[in-house]
């Protein structure tokens, strides 16, 4: 027989039984724990009157730096995003991660957020491109908050961000000074062969005929640089922030 889990009940049940004269290996028995542990409860209690404590399993939570709650509040106040879009803003820009749980119950901490019940439920999946290997495919997109204009390319296998930037404006010409820059920077280790967009005039991609074919200089530029242009289906959105 295998043994199971000690809890609070099986401890107190231990405890209990042992009062009233059962022996070791009946309560071992009954509670599918071994000897020795009944042994281990009951010697605690007879010790210090108290039950015993059961150690909580897992890593003990990290607590965030000072200097890591001051990059959170920070970059709040400067971009006003959630927590999910600011644990990549916050590598991107101050070159640290902070998972996105730990940025909400930061926020939430310091009145900076609220619960939102409707975003706990489990999300949807969909069936999205991805890549094995790093940087043979990267999603591009923008958003705009609070008239903050910021674009980022984001690694299709890793979820890294590539590049990213902040714009006056959400263009052509700025979506093409990224991936100008990304294939700079990138150029001596893989060169970028997709890249995909969503149906947004950043990309000229909102001008399609009815065969769904379109052109645009964005498309025509990357096309030079030898990646190919993929644009996602309406509905389905490149990436959650």
């Amino acid at each position: 027989m295998g043994y199971g889990r000690l809890t609070e009940k099986k401890i107190r049940y231990i405890v209990r039984h042992k009062q009233k004269g059962k022996s070791n290996r009946e309560i071992a028995f009954e509670m599918r724990v071994s000897v020795s542990t009944v042994k281990r409860v009951w010697s605690y209690w007879l010790r210090h009157k108290e039950y015993l404590l059961i150690r909580r399993r897992g890593r003990k939570v990290k607590e965030l730096s000072e200097k890591e709650k001051e990059i959170i509040r920070e970059a709040k106040a400067r971009y006003r995003l959630g927590a999910r879009r600011l644990e990549k803003v916050i590598e991107q820009v101050y070159g640290i991660h902070i998972p996105h749980n730990r940025i909400h119950k930061y926020l939430l901490e310091e009145g900076l957020a609220k619960e939102e019940p409707r975003k706990k439920r489990r999300r949807k999946p969909y069936i999205r491109y991805e890549r094995e290997h790093s940087i043979s495919a990267g999603h591009i997109d923008w958003f705009d908050k609070d008239g903050i204009k910021f674009c980022a390319i984001l690694d299709d296998a890793s979820r890294k961000i590539l590049a990213a930037g902040e714009f006056q404006n959400a263009n052509t010409d700025n979506s093409i000074a990224l991936v100008d820059k990304l294939v700079e920077d990138y150029r001596g280790i893989m060169p970028l062969e997709e890249l995909i967009s969503d149906n947004g005039s950043e990309f000229g991609a909102h001008r399609k005929n009815g065969k769904k074919e379109w052109d645009s200089r964005f498309k025509r530029h990357i096309g030079s640089l030898g990646i190919k242009l993929i644009t996602s289906r309406i509905k389905h959105p490149l990436d959650e922030w």
